[in-house]
């Protein structure tokens, strides 16, 4: 069966909560819950459906609550940790303690969770689990995030050169305009360029916010040789979706991400590429060269300079880079 034609099933909690990256356990079985609990499930879903965020976000969040009353109901807690606000208090402090120290979860997931059963704990009105309630943990110092530089960089562009049509177009909006995956299969031929003179893509990012980012002219000529093989497809007059899986609807995230993954293992580099790396790498490749913070937050779609800053922190390369400078008298 064609897996582009496969419903994406609900995310499961084990990453930082990024929007870009498809976790691979994508489409496991939802973890069981006892009867009651079933209920706060529903009413949190249903709470959430009235907030101002991502569908995506939604699922995250659902399905990390969900891990946790899976844990709560097999666990010997005080009180009662969802109407009480101290029991709520001590059962985080348990549930980070059981992630960190016995699943061995990275302090980032912990605090994704536990970021969670803090939004689950203000939605039943018992008041915020912030830092002072129940401390995150620290995290490992920032280094740059994971991007393609030098050969693996050549490597990676001249294996989605030589892709299919619709796989290169698809690599290449995450490569050279910076979108998360979400964002690139959610892209609709309304927001294409409508003229060859200044284009612009138009990626509808998190929040609902819009940004224009220019076409590079690798961007627009694998567009170009898409879009002219798209009107073969089924769904070309029906579909809005610039991306179509076979079967004439929309592209899924599932499928995006496998795309990713097979231009990554023709390069060569299937332990380094995920969608999230192609954007860290539009990041990199564009402070590296000079362009200043506010510039790249803009064609990043960040509200804060704060992220964008990640791109001037060292890489592990910088650092091998330095200690191998160090003078040795032989």
């Amino acid at each position: 069966m064609d897996s582009e034609n496969g419903a994406t099933a609900a995310v499961e909690p084990g990453g930082t909560g990024s929007a870009n990256k498809v976790p691979r356990q994508r489409g496991r079985t939802p973890t069981p819950l006892p009867e009651k609990y079933v209920a706060v499930l529903d009413a949190y879903a249903v709470d959430l459906g009235r907030a101002d965020m991502t569908a995506e976000a939604r699922r995250t969040y659902l399905s990390r609550v969900r891990v946790y009353l899976a844990w709560l109901a097999a666990s010997d807690v005080d009180g009662d940790p969802l109407t009480d606000p101290n029991a709520a208090a001590w059962a985080a402090r348990d549930y980070k303690a059981h992630l960190h120290g016995i699943l061995k979860r990275a302090p980032a997931t912990v605090n994704a969770a536990l970021a969670a059963v803090s939004d689950l704990a203000l939605r039943r009105g018992l008041g915020k689990l912030d830092g002072t309630t129940v401390a995150r943990l620290d995290l490992p110092a920032r280094r740059a995030p994971k991007a393609l530089v030098g050969r693996d960089d050549t490597r990676w562009q001249r294996a989605a050169q030589a892709a299919d049509p619709r796989e290169r177009a698809l690599a290449a909006v995450m490569r050279f305009a910076g979108a998360r995956i979400a964002e690139a299969v959610g892209l609709d031929l309304d927001d294409l360029p409508i003229t060859q003179h200044r284009r612009r893509l138009r990626i509808r990012g998190r929040g609902r916010k819009n940004r224009s980012v220019p076409v590079h002219p690798e961007l627009a000529a694998a567009l170009d040789a898409w879009l002219a093989e798209r009107r073969t497809w089924p769904g070309s007059d029906t579909s809005p979706a610039l991306f179509l899986n076979r079967a004439g609807d929309r592209l899924s995230l599932r499928t995006a991400d496998e795309i990713i993954g097979n231009i990554a293992v023709t390069a060569g580099l299937a332990e380094l590429v995920t969608p999230h790396v192609l954007r860290h790498s539009f990041g990199t490749d564009l402070v590296r060269s000079g362009v200043d913070l506010v510039t790249v937050a803009e064609l990043l779609g960040h509200a804060s300079l704060d992220s964008t800053r990640i791109y001037t922190l060292p890489a592990d390369d910088d650092l091998d880079a330095a200690i191998n400078r160090l003078t040795v008298d032989r």
